[in-house]
């Protein structure tokens, strides 16, 4: 588990922002803090008939899948809590089809889940492994 807190200019105003534009930051953020790790960006907001993977990301052999999870706080529950069993089985089968459209083979996988949480500071908590 990786963490960083970090000062943000982003506009993150949660009373005026829509859901969407709110996960599109958080996606930005979880970019920009995979590539300062030594991350390459695969893709971002990979879609099939199963879901959604917020972003595909490779570091050396390893593929990894990232679920991103943004609150402005974690007063009631951390946000990697939202990734629920369902939610986990959608993303599994999105990789799968991802593996498939790309002919991916001989590389590790693994499935991630980047949260972030606050306004202006930002604590980003990046869990390995989050679940297989």
């Amino acid at each position: 588990m990786k963490n960083l807190t970090t000062n943000t200019n982003t506009n993150t105003n949660t009373d005026t922002d829509n859901k969407g534009a709110k996960g599109k930051i958080g996606e930005n953020l979880a970019s920009l803090f995979l590539i300062k790790n030594s991350y390459d960006i695969l893709e971002s907001n990979f879609y099939s008939r199963y879901g959604e993977i917020d972003i595909i990301a490779k570091k050396g052999d390893l593929i990894v899948f990232a679920e991103v999870k943004y609150r402005k706080n974690d007063y009631h529950s951390t946000p990697s809590m939202a990734v629920n069993t369902k939610k986990q089985e959608k993303i599994k089968k999105t990789a799968l089809k991802y593996i498939s459209d790309n002919n991916i083979t001989n590389k590790d996988f693994r499935f991630d889940i980047i949260e972030i949480v606050g306004i202006g500071e930002l604590k980003v908590n990046h869990i390995e492994n989050a679940f297989c």
